[in-house]
């Protein structure tokens, strides 16, 4: 994009959108004055659904504008280096660079440190046309902008140019499903781009995860207060399975007599284990509790480490989607760790070998990247289906919720009374907050089908997609792999046996859990909705 490039497309979009907000603006008044009395209009549903479309509005007016103002910064440095003399020294070129930094950081009024951020990300979006266009359309937030750039560091100008086509190119063989970028709350869009990253990238996670894994560290720093941060960098099937611990420890250990929220329990626990303390005998039997069958992700009981720094492999109600060939060592292509990403296929292999109690591995059909089955040792019925919807959803299905937490409920898009039924595509997560919502509110699911969770339409109309899996077909080992003959005799009853199984063939799901109640069989006068409306909301972890 040249200097001048994309300052038009800027400013047009900034025009249209105070336009917009000023027509909103009047109309609002209008209706604040009363002259439209008699007109038969709902004014405060209307007044209503201003201020929402004024939100919009204003969200993508400042889109255009950080759009504006990270174009006038990869200007200004494109112009100091233009006036920069075609002979001066790396020296004198480094001290320009410098300077314009320092000056954009005094217009600003921010630290240098910001501003070289600001630059840097600034001229990475700028020179990536579709990442810019979306922004200065207001498609997607600045957040959404930076991760791309983010993202695509390290990346060849090809290999970024094929992560920025596969989100942002309508006319890419293989484009993103299911919701926009500016659709995804930036946690789930950085997700999904670091996803794709991680399949596409030139050199292999295995080599990436292995020079990683040398830097893990432990970090403590003093903080205001009294208090302090101490922070671990650790492989990631290890920093998964810690927090599932402390988080299936602490909801054990919430109750009528428990004051302390969830993110308070959380430090405790872990205070707790790291010094030797341990958890009372009545909190470890509470939290085994929730889930008889075994322990809730991460759970390992309360007992302490064994063996000094020596790591035990996670006990972790967790799925690992894991390639077929990859699982058998053909390939080193990615897994996926539930609640985490992209994973090293070694590590997953040696999730499998250490036999984790509660671990689930689903294999990946090789020619497309679908899901085929989930193993397991005990086969029950009600767990196999909640895991084949939790592996569908990945987290909770309405719009925005990054909630991952074991207790996300697997509900009825459409009531059981109201004619719903009990297969794949009339279910889907639920975190409790929002289960209460669509029983409470004009909140509708659209319905899933087997591979696809819900979309959802608010009170007011708006429909917010799905945000879908973005499987590939995985890769197949070359054909000069020296052991293909001994793979293949070993592979095909496994991959013979994977390729027949599908959710169609599961048998239909009712509770049967006298312990549990579902909400869609329940009715509206059951003085259970009062005491369920009268429990505390926990805040989503």
């Amino acid at each position: 994009m040249g200097i001048g490039g994309g300052v038009g497309v800027a400013l047009e979009g900034i025009h249209a959108s105070i336009a917009a907000l000023n027509a909103l603006e009047k109309e609002d008044a209008f209706l604040a004055s009363g002259a439209h009395a008699g007109a038969g209009m709902d004014v405060f549903q209307r007044r209503y659904e201003l201020c929402l479309e004024g939100l919009e509005l204003t969200a993508r007016l400042e889109a255009q504008l950080t759009a504006l103002k990270s174009r006038q910064a990869a200007r200004a440095v494109e112009l100091q280096q233009a006036m920069t003399p075609p002979d001066a020294t790396v020296q004198d070129r480094t001290y320009a660079d410098m300077s314009v930094v320092e000056e954009i950081a005094g217009v600003l009024t921010i630290s240098s440190a910001a501003a070289g951020a600001l630059v840097e990300q600034s001229r990475r979006i700028c020179s990536l046309p579709m990442v810019f266009q979306a922004l200065a359309a207001g498609d997607m937030s600045w957040q959404h902008a930076r991760i791309v750039a983010d993202e695509t560091e390290g990346l060849s100008p090809d290999g970024a140019a094929s992560l920025v086509a596969h989100f942002f190119d309508p006319a890419a063989p293989q484009r993103a499903r299911g919701a926009a970028p500016g659709e995804l709350v930036p946690s789930r869009f950085r997700a999904k781009v670091r996803g794709w990253r991680e399949r596409h990238h030139p050199e292999s996670i295995e080599k990436r995860h292995a020079k990683s894994a040398a830097d893990r560290r432990m970090e403590y720093t003093p903080d205001r207060d009294g208090m302090a941060w101490v922070s671990l960098y650790l492989p990631g099937d290890t920093a998964c399975a810690i927090w599932n611990r402390t988080t299936a420890t602490a909801r054990g250990l919430q109750g009528p007599t428990e004051e302390r929220t969830l993110t308070q329990l959380r430090p405790d626990i872990a205070a707790s284990l790291l010094l030797g303390a341990g958890v009372n005998h009545g909190a470890r039997n509470t939290a085994v509790h929730a889930e008889e069958d075994g322990p809730g992700p991460g759970v390992q009981g309360t007992q302490g480490v064994t063996g000094i720094g020596k790591v035990p492999a996670p006990r972790a109600d967790v799925l690992v989607t894991v390639p077929v060939l990859a699982l058998l060592g053909a390939t080193d292509e990615p897994a996926a760790l539930d609640g985490f990403g992209p994973i090293p296929a070694s590590m997953a292999r040696k999730l499998v070998a250490d036999g984790a109690e509660s671990f689930y591995r689903v294999l990946i059909d090789p020619r497309d990247g679908a899901p085929l089955e989930i193993g397991r040792k005990n086969y029950r019925l009600t767990e196999t289906i909640k895991r084949w919807i939790r592996m569908r959803d990945t987290k909770c299905t309405f719009p925005g919720c990054t909630n991952r937490t074991p207790d996300n409920e697997t509900d009825h898009l459409q009531a059981w009374q109201h004619g719903g039924t009990t297969g794949t595509s009339n279910l889907a997560q639920l975190c409790p907050k929002h289960h209460r919502l669509k029983h409470h509110s004009q909140w509708t699911p659209d319905p899933a089908n087997t591979n696809e969770p819900p979309g959802w339409t608010s009170p007011t109309g708006r429909h917010y997609n799905p945000e879908h899996p973005d499987p590939e077909p995985t890769h197949w080992p070359p054909e000069s792999w020296p052991q293909w003959p001994q793979w293949l005799q070993r592979a095909a009853p496994a991959v013979c046996q994977c390729l027949e199984a599908s959710l169609e063939n599961l048998p239909q799901w009712e509770p049967d859990d006298d312990r549990y109640v579902d909400l869609d069989d329940l009715p509206a006068d059951d003085p259970l909705w009062a005491e369920l409306l009268a429990t505390p909301l926990v805040p989503s972890g």
